[in-house]
């Protein structure tokens, strides 16, 4: 299985936080691949400058490679799929994250059940 990691999982992976379960860190590490967008780093960025979230950016673009995941740009083609998603959720960033999951194609694992409405392409953790 190849998996795309939503915004906050990748944070729980590369923080080693208690909320990424043992069950899901088997499900990471057993992958084939996993991959971490851009545009998660890009939605940290913006949380970070707002004072959303602490995190620091460089370091999380940094920790993708030493943490044995893999980056996804975001493309032309991710950014039009966005357009033929259903309107089930209105969030910008798990709307691209989704699109391009979809569109590689890629597991998207995520812990926000409202996710899930997108069907089999998401896995929602416990």
């Amino acid at each position: 299985m190849r998996l795309l990691l939503d915004t906050h999982v990748f944070l729980w992976v590369v923080t080693g936080n208690t909320r990424l379960k043992p069950a899901a860190r088997e499900l990471i590490s057993d992958a084939e691949a996993v991959y971490v967008s851009a545009a998660s780093i890009w939605e940290i960025a913006i949380n970070a400058r707002l004072g959303k979230i602490e995190a620091n950016p460089e370091a999380l673009v940094t920790a993708i490679d030493s943490s044995g995941l893999l980056e996804l740009p975001v493309t032309a083609e991710h950014a039009a799929a966005v357009g033929r998603l259903p309107l089930h959720h209105s969030d910008p960033f798990d709307r691209l994250l989704l699109a391009q999951a979809f569109s590689v194609p890629l597991k998207f694992l995520t812990a926000d059940s409202a996710l899930a409405t997108y069907g089999p392409g998401v896995e929602v953790l416990d």
